[in-house]
């Protein structure tokens, strides 16, 4: 199948502990490469497993010189390789996947003939997905995390599974922090997005590391990393509980000019100051969750390190 216009592919994935999947992940990706008709290469980068990835990833690349490596010093998170293979990718178009199977790369076909002249981006959502509850309750979580940063419209329609025009990747030239979210760099960069239902399946080998707390970590870092939403919720929670103080004041006052008595009752006055000092707290955690990311961000920690290339 020819594609309708005459770009080049560049296909990353960002590989950890997948030393079995990778030589039938690489097998179908080519068929289906091969078959689209333009000019492509595979982008691997090696997440710092704790298998022989890396030396799966060395083999295929001598065999076949569409194949690029790159092999992180240790493990710095997914979206931190993907910017990696984002950076070094040579063609036109990019594509990004998992390299688990569950997206089958036979989907990079109508997913790609979705990329018009007015998208700059395309997501592959799945029609069903194959996860547990409390996954799909983090992903929720963190799809709610990107909406005040992407459009509330974009965030639902996130996934690993992305086409997109390299162009969008001059948004990450400057960017050098350990924080990263590429959904939110892509964001910065367009806003015509589009999407496709795609084939979910089970995972090919082994079993996924993004738990429920990673995935939740990951959600409150897009809040606090990327917005100044989390301060404007602490803010406007702050003057709903001063109003609603000023609404317990002029009850007490009433209730004391109508019966010359006080409000009786302990668990009242309990109530109240739990809610005043639960406020309280709250905004201190969503600013300890700033100064923590400014703290961070002060020490230039590097998005990624690359240990050795094919």
């Amino acid at each position: 199948m020819k594609s309708n216009f005459n770009l080049g592919l560049s296909v990353i994935v960002p590989v950890y502990n997948s030393e079995k999947i990778l030589p039938q992940l690489v097998g179908r990706l080519e068929v289906v490469l091969v078959k689209i008709g333009m000019p492509f290469e595979l982008i691997l980068v090696n997440d710092g497993s704790k298998d022989e990835s890396w030396a799966v990833i060395g083999e295929m690349a001598k065999k076949k010189d569409w194949i690029r490596g790159f092999c992180l010093m240790r493990n710095f998170g997914q979206h931190n390789a993907l910017l990696v293979g984002i950076r070094a990718a040579r063609h036109e178009v990019i594509v990004t996947m998992d390299d688990d199977l569950q997206t089958p790369p036979e989907e990079i076909v109508p997913l790609l003939a979705r990329l018009t002249n007015s998208v700059d981006l395309v997501y592959g959502i799945p029609i069903r997905k194959n996860h547990n509850i409390l996954r799909n309750i983090s992903s929720a979580m963190t799809r709610l995390s990107l909406a005040p940063l992407i459009g509330m419209q974009n965030a639902r329609i996130v996934s690993s599974f992305r086409i997109f025009r390299t162009q969008l990747r001059d948004a990450s030239q400057n960017f050098n922090n350990s924080l990263i979210s590429v959904d939110v760099i892509l964001g910065w960069a367009t806003q015509k997005v589009g999407f496709g239902e795609v084939q979910h399946r089970k995972r090919a080998h082994g079993q996924s590391t993004y738990t429920f707390f990673k995935l939740a970590s990951h959600a409150i870092t897009m809040f606090t990393g990327f917005s100044t939403w989390p301060l404007r919720l602490a803010s406007l929670i702050g003057m709903l509980i001063t109003l609603f103080g000023f609404a317990v004041l002029i009850y007490v006052i009433a209730r004391y000019m109508q019966n010359e008595g006080s409000v009786p009752g302990f668990p009242f006055l309990a109530s109240i100051i739990a809610i005043f000092s639960g406020a309280q707290l709250f905004a201190l955690g969503v600013i300890g969750e700033y100064v923590a990311k400014i703290h961070i961000s002060s020490m230039n920690r590097p998005s990624y390190t690359i240990r050795e290339t094919t």
